[in-house]
């Protein structure tokens, strides 16, 4: 773990703007119409519809998508009682996380009051502002009293954060554990070390799961709470055992199944988990000293479940999980409170999930091979793309079928599809490759078969039903590889190209290939050495019809592969070169951007193919091309070099295609911002038109220009995308990451089912 200093954090908090948050508009403001309909007179037509129907608030306002996070700051992390404003730092970080997991907006609120009545009055008062309130750092035993009333006085969903979101994760890991452990909640013996807000909160969800309440001992700072001890509150009450033989946790934790720490540090000690039962789980909780650290609970011995609330160890219980997806849930639901149907299908949905395959943006995010279901992987990582879409559908069922929703979603399908839109996950191009693909999957081939990024790409793609993968390589080193990732090769085939049993296709391929290119200097020893090359087997495969599609590209030269396309594929009739294409998805739209691999210098003829095959190929993706020739001058300013040849190509499109939205050569500034351009430059053939295919000079600007957008921005990029070649050969970037590579897998195989209907209709 990264050790934080406090130079760094307060640099951290102060640099820029200061603090994390801010707030951005979400409507257009430029024009006098603009500021009209946001404010005066047009702002008076939904004040009036939401007086008439108070609900429609969510339509008419970000009531549905905000979220306030309210502290009196009087139990401020592990700092105590330190104020409301000391506290703001922690309160905008919330909303920080509230946004980047869940796209829900907050706005943080510090309360300098800590008379709970009157807390509670001053939360009431503001309450219509908000969609959901997120009680936060608010001390034991006023915190419970504060969300009672909260919840049973407004008709928003209340959550205090500190209880719950403890409750629910740790609950799930407790799920899991006891199944990896071999034991039934019912039965096993829990110590609870802690009985603040968080402790009892926890504590109150496993009964609820099953647990026994004559089956758990709850300790203070005075021992095991025992019903005969006086001055107990209400919380403790509820715990209080009627044993009289245990009183400090040394003598409560004999035999014990499950300790669960909300404490402090150094509490339990490696003879007191060495005193546990077999396979004991252990959940030392207390930040940033656990109960135990990791080391001296996994030294004690080998059979114990371990989990913390840090990051640098497995299994961490981090609220993170579960706060953002269940309010997201519950605002999408307009729900009326936060129960606890909707709090247990959070925590089922959470421990579902670490049972589930993990996806590799998970495996390299904390740089391992891949995650299993078992002891050292049973709660689901932050990092987890799937729990906005897990977490947040089970929260908005159990608020419909409890009853709290007051808008029900009915296409489950669709919402989780906006889910994944809305993180970023998803787009509507990327879904439609993908359900196009589904359709009818063909046979692709993968060259890099020992390729780990590959091997999982063809894992996922089959699992994802886009193509039968076959790989290619040493089926015994593949099968090594797949064991050591966990992947299952049911269903993939496997050619070895370089075995003896594949002489007879290296020979036929061979023939073949030494006949098409045989007033080249080709022969057929020549042509046969070169089938003992992925890149030529795989394309062969493609050729003669053994294969539809093939990718390539992780461990080889753009050069040579390019060299062997040409030799083996051919470009396609009426073109004399091929490029690529990437797209790239960003919040402004989706644009098409050339040729990013292959020509490095092009000329006025390579600039005209690298047109039209953008042309056909952003139609190709259901897209009309609207298309600007990028420079560093604007239609005609400077005449030599690379300009002119931009400007005779685009002379040369306009003429050919008339009724192509095409022109430059321009800036790409000119290109982007309409209004600019059209102001400057009122004959432009795209006037009114929003550009959205850029084709650049040269190789080195558009390859350039792809990565830092890619590199400074959310933006999704899909690529490289061949254009022009006879067959779907398609490439990879030796950097692809796995669902790169299924993507360009998902353009293949359409590209390949195109290639077919063009084929019969001839």
């Amino acid at each position: 773990m990264v050790k934080i200093t406090k130079e760094a954090a307060l640099l951290y908090h102060s640099q820029g703007k200061p603090g994390k948050i801010e707030v951005v508009p979400t409507k257009p403001y430029s024009t006098q119409t603009d500021l009209s309909l946001a404010y005066s007179p047009g702002v008076a037509e939904p004040c009036l519809e939401i007086e008439k129907n108070p609900q429609t608030a969510y339509d008419y306002t970000a009531k549905g998508n905000l979220v306030a996070v309210i502290s009196n700051g009087t139990a401020v992390l592990g700092l105590g009682d330190i104020g409301a404003l000391s506290g703001k730092p922690v309160m905008e970080g919330k909303g920080l996380l509230f946004k980047i997991y869940a796209g829900i907006d907050v706005f943080d609120i510090e309360v300098n009051e800590k008379d709970p009545e009157k807390f509670i009055e001053a939360v009431k008062a503001i309450a219509p502002t908000f969609g959901g309130i997120n009680l936060e750092d608010i001390k034991a035993p006023e915190c419970f009293e504060i969300e009672q009333r909260l919840k049973a006085e407004l008709d928003i969903p209340v959550m205090h954060d500190d209880q719950h979101g403890t409750a629910i994760i740790s609950s799930a890991g407790l799920l899991n554990a006891l199944e990896v452990a071999g034991k039934k909640i019912e039965e096993v013996k829990i110590v609870v070390n802690g009985a603040g807000a968080s402790a009892t909160s926890c504590t109150k969800l496993y009964v609820a799961l099953g647990a026994r309440k004559e089956n758990i001992l709850m300790l203070d700072s005075k021992g095991v709470i025992t019903s005969d001890r006086p001055n107990l509150t209400e919380s403790k009450k509820f715990f209080a055992t009627e044993r009289r033989d245990v009183h400090t946790l040394a003598e409560a934790i004999k035999g014990a199944d499950v300790f669960l720490g909300l404490s402090k540090g150094n509490v339990l000690t490696q003879d007191m988990v060495r005193n546990m039962a077999d396979n004991p789980i252990v959940f030392a909780l207390a930040n940033p000293t656990p109960e135990i650290s990791y080391e001296d609970a996994m030294a004690s011995r080998p059979d114990v479940l371990m989990s913390t609330g840090r990051s640098d160890y497995p299994n961490q219980i981090n609220n993170v999980i579960g706060f953002p997806y269940i309010f997201r849930g519950a605002l999408d639901t307009q729900a009326s409170a936060i129960n606890e149907e909707m709090k247990l299908a959070a925590v089922h949905a959470i421990a579902d999930l670490a049972k589930q395959p993990v996806p590799d943006v998970v495996n390299e995010a904390y740089h391992v091979n891949n995650f299993t279901f078992g002891p050292d992987y049973f709660i689901p990582k932050p990092v987890d793309p799937r729990l906005i879409t897990e977490v947040s559908m089970a929260v908005a069922k159990a608020a419909m079928e409890s009853g709290v929703a007051r808008k029900n979603i009915t296409d489950w399908d669709a919402y989780k599809n906006h889910l994944r839109e809305l993180m970023g996950q998803e787009n509507k191009l990327t879904r439609q490759l993908y359900e196009t693909a589904r359709r009818d999957p063909q046979r692709v081939v993968f060259a890099e078969g020992i390729h780990p990024n590959m091997l999982k790409a063809a894992v996922e793609a089959k699992a994802e039903g886009i193509c039968y993968p076959i790989l290619l390589g040493n089926e015994e080193r593949i099968e090594k590889l797949a064991k050591e990732l966990d992947l299952s090769l049911d269903g993939i085939e496997i050619i070895n190209l370089r075995h003896d049993r594949e002489s007879e296709r290296r020979e036929r391929y061979a023939h073949i290939l030494a006949e098409k290119r045989a007033r080249e200097g080709a022969n057929f020893q020549e042509a046969n050495d070169k089938m003992f090359e992925r890149n030529y087997f795989g394309m062969m495969m493609v050729e003669t019809g053994e294969a539809d599609a093939f990718i390539t590209g992780l461990y080889t030269k753009y050069s040579n592969t390019i060299k062997v396309a040409k030799e083996v594929i051919g470009i396609r009739d009426g073109f004399k070169h091929f490029g690529t294409m990437h797209i790239l998805n960003s919040k402004k739209g989706t644009y098409f951007v050339a040729d990013t691999l292959i020509n490095r210098h092009p000329d006025t003829s390579t600039l005209i193919d690298i047109a039209r095959l953008s042309c056909d190929t952003v139609k190709f993706f259901n897209h009309t091309p609207v298309m600007a020739m990028l420079s560093y001058s604007n239609f005609g300013s400077d005449t030599e070099g690379s300009p002119a040849a931009v400007h005779a190509a685009v002379d040369y499109m306009q003429k050919a295609c008339p009724d192509l939205a095409i022109d430059g050569e321009m800036q790409v500034n000119f290109a982007m911002d309409k209004k600019l351009r059209d102001e400057k430059y009122p004959f432009t053939r795209l006037k009114g038109l929003d550009v959205n295919t850029l084709v650049f000079p040269n190789l080195s600007s558009a390859n350039s220009g792809y990565k830092l957008i890619q590199t400074m921005s959310e933006t999704e990029v899909i690529g490289p995308i061949q254009m022009g070649l006879n067959k779907p050969i398609h490439f990879t970037d030796i950097e692809s990451s796995v669902r790169d590579i299924v993507n360009i897998t998902a353009i293949a195989v359409i590209d390949a089912i195109v290639d077919k209907k063009k084929k019969c209709e001839k």
